[in-house]
């Protein structure tokens, strides 16, 4: 390779990776919208924080459970490697006592290994832990869904790492929403999805605020 050449090839080097550093991140503008919300008003210490992808984003947590102080940071489409990414500025920043967290839906979906996005998980968890290493972390489990039936078993495999691994851990809980999701059939239940197959209806989030209310009540005083 000629000296001019090796001049082009470092000068193309450091105009890529200029544009790399100048690309914002794929979230930034959702983050920077929760964090206006709290120059507007920063919640109380001592809280729930609620994390993840779509499923958290649509959930009615305020609604749901009136009588707690449940902090939402849904944001849609998100991956699990996008929380641990963000958590200073979504999740710790708020110091809450329990932290529950479902993300991995997309994950699969876009052809990540189960083995990554429990990986990725650890790297949530890390994240606050280095933060606040006495909250309590729940993570709920990546739901059947018709939409992504086709890649249920890789679903269920990441769903079995994570749950080992919070077995293995003090304060991780992981909770089961892949059971009470599937019918009698084996396949899941279409009355609890609207009409895309992927994301719930209010059937379906009554179910998960059934499932996860006695996780948010322990330790709280509540009820």
């Amino acid at each position: 390779m000629t000296h001019r050449n090796l001049i082009w090839l470092a000068a193309h080097v450091f105009a890529c990776a200029a544009l790399a550093q100048e690309k914002p991140e794929p979230w930034e503008k959702d983050i920077q919208r929760f964090e206006a919300r709290d120059a507007e008003s920063m919640p109380a210490p001592g809280g729930i924080v609620f994390v993840g992808s779509s499923s958290i984003r649509f959930w009615k947590t305020d609604k749901a459970f009136p009588d707690l102080q449940v902090i939402n940071r849904g944001y849609g489409g998100s991956f699990v490697a996008d929380s641990a990414h963000y958590a200073k500025r979504i999740v710790t920043k708020y110091k809450p006592r329990l932290v529950v967290f479902y993300a991995g839906d997309n994950d699969i979906g876009n052809g990540i290994s189960p083995e990554q996005v429990s990986e990725d998980y650890k790297a949530f968890v890390k994240a606050v832990r280095d933060e606040l290493p006495a909250a309590r972390i729940v993570y709920i489990s990546i739901k059947p869904s018709p939409a992504r039936w086709a890649t249920v078993d890789k679903s269920r495999k990441a769903n079995a790492l994570i749950k080992a691994y919070c077995e293995s851990g003090e304060g991780l809980e992981f909770v089961d929403i892949d059971t009470p999701m599937v019918g009698p059939d084996g396949l899941p239940r279409k009355e609890l999805f609207i009409g895309d197959n992927l994301h719930m209806n209010d059937a379906g989030y009554a179910l998960w605020n059934e499932i996860i209310r006695p996780i948010l009540d322990k330790g709280s005083g509540s009820r």
